[in-house]
């Protein structure tokens, strides 16, 4: 077994996966309205996707969300298919982003645990399961 500075063993397939600092979630370093600042990426998103291994962009355009009806289960989708076992998603800063029924239960009939939360508490959930978890996130930096 591989060893690093952070592990988390993980069953894949019958096998094990070890989070290290290669495969782990990038920390939040920064958030505020309209800006969230990612560890090891130079430029801030506005709404970003996190999860093992990475980050980028979340154009809400590619799977038709908004704030009514609200994050998409092929938002999370992505999040899962990196790898994420646990999923935080931020309503914004003044909690204006739905987040449906559908959504919830698509997360639940796959045994992920969900956390819903304001943009800067779920920041803050995020960085602490990011330490020993493969988490995933949807973050929402405006209203």
């Amino acid at each position: 077994m591989q060893t690093a500075s952070r592990t988390t063993a993980r069953p894949l397939a019958g096998d094990f996966v070890v989070v290290t600092e290669k495969n782990r979630s990038p920390r939040i370093n920064h958030v505020s309205w309209g800006r969230l600042e990612i560890e090891g990426r130079a430029e801030p998103y506005k709404d970003a996707k996190l999860f093992p291994g990475g980050s980028r962009e979340w154009n809400w355009r590619e799977t038709g969300t908004n704030h009514v009806p609200g994050i998409q289960q092929a938002d999370v989708q992505e999040l899962l298919d990196h790898g994420a076992k646990i999923i935080v998603l931020s309503r914004g800063m003044k909690e204006c982003l739905e987040v449906p029924t559908e959504t919830l239960e698509f997360l639940k009939k796959r045994q992920i645990e969900a956390h819903v939360l304001p943009t800067a508490e779920a920041a803050q959930l995020y960085n602490r399961l990011a330490e020993t978890e493969w988490v995933g996130g949807l973050f929402h930096t405006t209203c």
